[in-house]
Parts: structure tokens; sequence; C-alpha cells
């Protein structure tokens, strides 16, 4: 029953309620939720937590006047269901219309197009300070949660808010977990001041200088609207420091593996499929490639933290996401850190950790890699930094525009001194991996496989547990674990200089055409292969060549120049942003040569939740465009 939420369409909908009406519209809103979620997928845990607080906050202010600026914007669906975009949550055959994240092209309530992390701040703070420059007035909130607090960005919006002469209201939603558990000293005081009503002598945000509030029933909206109401018009910054309970309301229901408060599992819902009588079950899909070469690429460290002191894991709160599950954080111990959502320090402690002699390894997805930027440039290649950065959700996909992967290569494979590898298979991943912690002792990229890759090994039969995946690779290198080698499954065509991946492989010899797909691309350049040696269109059929260049950091001029007599067109395939990318660095490489070169990657644009097969389409990365470009260049 949505008996209430049926008629709410916008704030001035939910205002028109009474106070004592909130609690079941509250509760409708949690039953849609759930819905939605095991229905489509989506942040769970943190939206099913602030539905009361989301609630209290469109009640007390005028939106979209008033500013609501939501850190990270995951647990916006609330706000998003009060806003006129209800249908997309309720109406299964709009679900996935509208982002998971605020999108100010949506409607304007969301002021930002955000998805990451610890920004609101500062943002907030940027919007006040422009309005009182300009005289006007409204309120402006920030809504930040414990999580994101571990974020340097945050901490740096926090001391210079604290010293704002004007109105701005920051709400710490504190549901004590961020996507995985809250690690650090802020989070004993965050506790320390739950446990005692908010009224603990120690109190960071006092300590800063802020006004302080504490709201204990951060699920009770009456509290929560009295709340509001009296610092609507403080003429000061305070802090108004919320205890919810992240995944409210999921216990009443059938949520396989997924409890209220303290589970790392409610951070994100799956679809879940409807199993007749009784509920549903989790759909049995396979294991996605992140999770499947994440568990792989960990359970290959396992053997050797026993014998390495310093070979370390570090992960910025995206630990199972990419595989680094509860049993290996219990066997490594402590040589698994989990810094918090803190991607700057993950890699300027990763580079002490080498400094001091470790092998260090940080691990979590090309698209928050992004936000260590000037560590990974300063403190890591220039200072030639022994740490591994394995980056995962590369290329282009039907993301949300906050979360592409599509940046990667162009953004981290133009900076100088690092060794940047892209694996084809499982096994080459476990021999990069030994190599990078091992003998390399330098900095090193690896560009984990993804669903491209996960594929073409699950057609051919190779994917494994992870455990089974690590025993045969470990037989299959002697017991070394691969440390002394890279993979030799094709030819290298020559020796390597201190990088067993520096040329690159080539897989099958022939003539005319030669086709060099990266990494999540290889495959790709496979099938081109293929539909071109069998193509029974045309007159005379081609033999390409086929090579799998298995890293992007530098030019393999021996391998390219070899390619000169025998073939008329090389074409660069990479399921990555062109420009700046790899594909440019070879055709510049032929630039005054006789070869011809088709360069075939994405381009550069910000998409937003548009499906893979569509957006390979548009950039003509699926095989019919990419055959008919190369006939075309060839003249057939």
């Amino acid at each position: 029953m949505t008996a209430l939420l049926d008629g709410i369409d916008s704030p001035e909908d939910l205002k028109a309620l009474g106070i004592s009406q909130l609690p079941d519209l509250a509760q409708e809103i949690r039953e849609t939720l759930i819905g939605f979620c095991t229905a489509h997928g989506g942040h769970l845990g943190s939206n099913l937590g602030a539905v009361e607080l989301t609630m209290a906050l469109h009640y007390v202010f005028e939106s979209p006047q008033d500013r609501i600026i939501f850190d990270v914007s995951h647990q916006s669906y609330t706000h998003k269901i009060l806003t006129g975009r209800r249908q997309a949550f309720c109406d299964p055959e709009r679900f996935g219309s509208v982002s998971g994240f605020t999108n100010s092209a949506e409607s304007p309530h969301d002021h930002f197009d955000l998805g990451h992390t610890g920004t609101s701040i500062s943002l907030a703070l940027g919007i006040a300070t422009a309005r009182d420059l300009a005289g006007e007035d409204y309120a402006v909130t920030a809504l930040i949660g414990d999580g994101s607090l571990s974020s340097g960005t945050a901490f740096e919006g926090l001391n210079n808010a604290s010293g704002f002469q004007g109105k701005l209201i920051i709400v710490c939603n504190d549901n004590e977990m961020a996507i995985d558990e809250n690690v650090g000293g802020l989070y004993g005081n965050l506790a320390e001041l739950r446990n005692s009503g908010g009224r603990s002598a120690h109190n960071i945000f006092k300590d800063l200088g802020f006004d302080y509030r504490y709201v204990e029933e951060g699920n009770d909206v009456e509290s929560l609207i009295g709340m509001f109401e009296s610092v609507k018009e403080v003429e000061h910054p305070v802090i108004v420091h919320v205890h919810t309970r992240k995944a409210l309301g999921i216990g009443d229901h059938r949520v396989p593996g997924m409890h209220e408060g303290h589970d790392r599992n409610n951070h994100w819902c799956a679809p879940v499929a409807t199993g007749g009588k009784g509920g549903g079950d989790r759909k049995p899909d396979a294991h996605n490639a992140r999770y499947t070469y994440g568990s792989m690429a960990m359970r290959s460290l396992v053997p050797r933290f026993a014998n390495e002191a310093s070979l370390v894991v570090i992960s910025p709160a995206t630990a199972g996401s990419n595989g680094i599950l509860p049993d290996f954080i219990e066997e490594a111990g402590n040589h698994y850190i989990d810094v918090g959502i803190a991607e700057e320090h993950a890699v300027a402690l990763a580079c002490g950790i080498a400094k001091a002699g470790g092998a260090p390894v940080v691990a979590t997805s090309s698209t928050f890699f992004q936000r260590a930027y000037d560590q990974i440039q300063q403190e890591l290649a220039l200072n030639a930094s022994a740490v591994t950065l394995l980056v995962f959700a590369t290329g282009i996909s039907g993301s949300d525009v906050t979360h592409s992967g599509a940046f990667d290569i162009a953004l981290l494979g133009n900076l100088p001194g690092i060794t940047c590898l892209a694996p084809t298979s499982g096994q080459e991943l476990l021999d990069m991996l030994a190599w990078s912690t091992g003998e390399a002792r330098r900095p090193v990229l690896i560009r984990m496989p993804g669903e491209e890759v996960l594929a073409s090994e699950r057609a051919e039969g190779h994917e494994l547990s992870a455990r089974e995946a690590v025993r045969r690779w470990r037989e299959s290198t002697g017991g070394t674990g691969g440390q002394c080698h890279g993979s030799h499954r094709r030819q290298h065509g020559g020796e390597s200089l201190g990088n067993p991946w520096e040329r690159y492989a080539v897989s099958h010899q022939g003539s005319e055409v030669a086709l060099l797909g990266l990494g999540n691309a290889y495959p790709l350049a496979m099938r081109i292969a293929q539909a071109l040696r069998h193509d029974g269109t045309r007159p005379n059929s081609m033999d390409p060549t086929v090579i799998d260049p298995r890293q992007y950091s530098t030019v393999d001029a021996t391998t390219l120049h070899a390619l000169l007599p025998g073939h008329d067109l090389v074409v660069t395939l990479e399921d990555s942003q062109l420009n700046g990318g790899w594909g440019h660095r070879i055709a510049s490489y032929y630039a005054e040569t006789p070869m011809r070169v088709l360069t075939i990657g994405a381009d550069m644009a910000f998409t937003d939740r548009i499906p893979l097969s569509d957006l390979s389409s548009r950039y003509g990365m699926d095989a019919p465009s990419i055959l008919g470009r190369i006939h075309q260049v060839l003249g057939h």
C-alpha cells in the first residue's frame, strides 16, 4: 500500500501532510525502496537509513530555493521520490530512468552531478559564500555521512567552514558505517559522542569551532523536524550530528544475506529474482570480473605473507566490490589495511611503505584512483616508489556518469616512470602481480581484466575458483609463484630488459592487417581476426596478425617496425578514451611511414547509464563497424 506516497510529487505535497502522518509515509517509502532495489539493484542500506532525515529536510526547508547538497549522493533516493521522480522508483517500467546519484539535468532540486566522497561541505560553503556576497538569503545544507568524513576533502571543508561568518548547516548522518566498517581515530570520537548523547567533552566539531547539535533518534522524523526548525535561521555554521540506523527495515523483508546496521553486504543490493511463494532469492549470476580477478589476486598473495613481512594490501574502503573478501582479510591480518575513503592517503601511505623496503598493493576502481592523481604523480612516479596499483572497473560501461572508467589510460598512462600493464587472462594477471610485488621494485599499474576478458576465459573453459586458479598457477610456475618470469604463452619477439612485458606478444603472425587489442579489447581483436579470416562476402579472405600489447607505458618499436613489411594497415583497439590514449601513440610512431593506422576507442565525452552495446556502436567499437572501416581503408 502506498496511499500517502501516491500523492507525493513535490515537497509541497509533503508539507501538506501532518507530522503525525509522516511515519506512515516513511514506511511506504521504505517499502518502495526495498521493492526498487531488489528488482533493479541499488544502494539499499544507506537509503533505508536516511528516509526520515531526507523527509525532515524537505519538510522544513524550501527546496530548491534552499540548497540541499548530498555528499556522494548515493543516499538520495528518498530525495528523488519527494521531488517529482516517484514513478522512477514505483513503476517497474520506469526503473533505471533516473540516475542513482543526484543529477542536475533531472531536477532543479539536484544542484550537482555527484558520485564521489567528501565534497559536500566545500560545495555548500561555496554556495553560501556566493549567497552572502550577492546579498541573498536562503539556507544551505550539506548532508554528509560519517564514512565520508574520512576523506581529506571533507576535513579541508570542515576546517574552512568553521570560520565562515554566515548561515551554513552541516548534517552528519552517522550510521556507524562506511561501505565497510569505519576506521581511524575520528570514529572513536563519533562513538563517544553517540554514547554520551552528544555531551562528551571530547568533541572534534566543537574543537574546530562549530556550534554542535545532536539527535539520537535519527530515524524519528518529528525529532528531526524540530531540530532543523531550531537551526534554520542560525547565523553561523552549525553541525547537526544525527544518529541513524543503516538499512533500517530490511529485517522485515527477505533480502538474502542482508541485515540492519553493521553489515557490509547491505551497502549494495543486486536484483533479486522472485521465487514465487514466499519471496525471492538472489539470481544465480556468475561473479563479475572485479570479484573474480580481485579474489584471485588476493588469494595469490596469501602464501607469501608468512615470509614477506612488508607485503601489504591497502584498500580505500572498497574491499568487497573488488574481490577483497572477509576470508582474505582474516588470513591477511596486519598485511591488510583499510584506510577508509581516503585514496590520496592510501597512495601516499603505500609510497612510505615502499620507501622503507615494503611491497604495498593499492586496490580500488579507476574512477576512485582519479582522486589520488597528485600522489600518483608526485609520491609514486616522481619518487619511483615500488608500489603496485590494481585498477578495477576500467573502460567504457553503462555506469552512472560519475563512475566511468573510460579515462584511466589517458590520465595515468601518460605519467613517466610508471609501468602500466594490461593482462588478458587470470594467469597473466597473477604473473604480473608476482613480478610487480617482487623483483620489479618500481611503480607498476595493473589494469585489471574486465568483463570481456572474463567472458573469453569462460568461453574457453578457463574460469576457476580463486583458490583453484592460484593452485594451478603456482604449479605452472614450479611453485615459485611466477616471481621471476612473465607469461610465455605467446611469442615475445625478443629478450626483455628488466621487464618481462616490455615487448608486445604476437599471438598470431599473419599479413596485410595487424590487430593490436590492449587489455580488455584483446578478445575483440581476436573476434575481428576470426571474422576477417572467414569473411565469405569478400573474394579474398585475410589472415591478419594479432598482437596482445600487454603494456601501454612504452611503445614497442621493435615489434611495430617488424610490421612494416607485409602489412598495409595497423588497427589499435582500446576500451578507453581515444584522445590522449594508447592508440594515438601507435599512430604517432607510424606517422612518417607508409603504414596506415586505424585507432579505435571511445570519444572524449561523459556518458550516463548508456548501455555498453549502444556506446560500442556509437564509438564504432563494435565488430561490424570495425570490419567496415578496415575494408574501406583497404579499398575492398
